[in-house]
């Protein structure tokens, strides 16, 4: 296996951990999501199955670099999402017809899933802390490695004699 197929096996594997851990707060912990928190439940998902695809098979230079630069792309909505959860979101009452809620309903996510995508909290009333940190900061934090890790190697990728 090669690097960049390994580092997106990590990054899908410690993505899946994350939504791990937010099911398991949620569901043993009574920490209700919001609109926005699961929105990056669905990001991060999106990152492990852009990782997992992209970490098997033959590896080439183009399939490396798509899957990185997706992944990439993908944690810069995350961290632009919990930013917005974090900053603005949480200062407010309601997350009703935000761009998180209207994600969730309109392609049907929250009703199919709702175990995984439902919305049950408002911005203001998920604002939990784990070690005295919210959510929202660690979901960042996460985003943020993933971002550094995914351009790390493609940077390391497109410098590589292409012959």
């Amino acid at each position: 296996m090669q690097p960049d197929q390994r580092a997106q096996l990590y990054i899908a594997s410690i993505s899946l951990l994350a939504v791990l851990i937010a099911l398991i707060s949620q569901h043993l912990y009574d920490m209700q999501p919001c609109a926005w928190c699961v929105t990056q439940r669905m990001l991060y998902l999106l990152i492990a199955v852009i990782g997992l695809i992209g970490s098997r098979g033959q590896a080439t230079r183009t399939r490396n670099a798509i899957s990185l630069a997706l992944i990439l792309s993908v944690a810069l909505a995350g961290i632009t999402a919990a930013i917005y959860q974090s900053q603005v979101a949480a200062q407010s009452f309601s997350c009703a017809q935000s761009f998180a809620d209207q994600l969730m309903t309109k392609t049907g996510l929250e009703s199919a899933l709702p175990w995984l995508f439902g919305i049950y909290a408002s911005c203001m009333d998920a604002r939990i802390t784990l070690f005295g940190i919210e959510y929202a900061y660690w979901s960042l934090t996460l985003f943020c490695l993933f971002a550094i890790a995914a351009a790390y190697r493609l940077s390391c990728l497109l410098r590589r004699n292409p012959y």
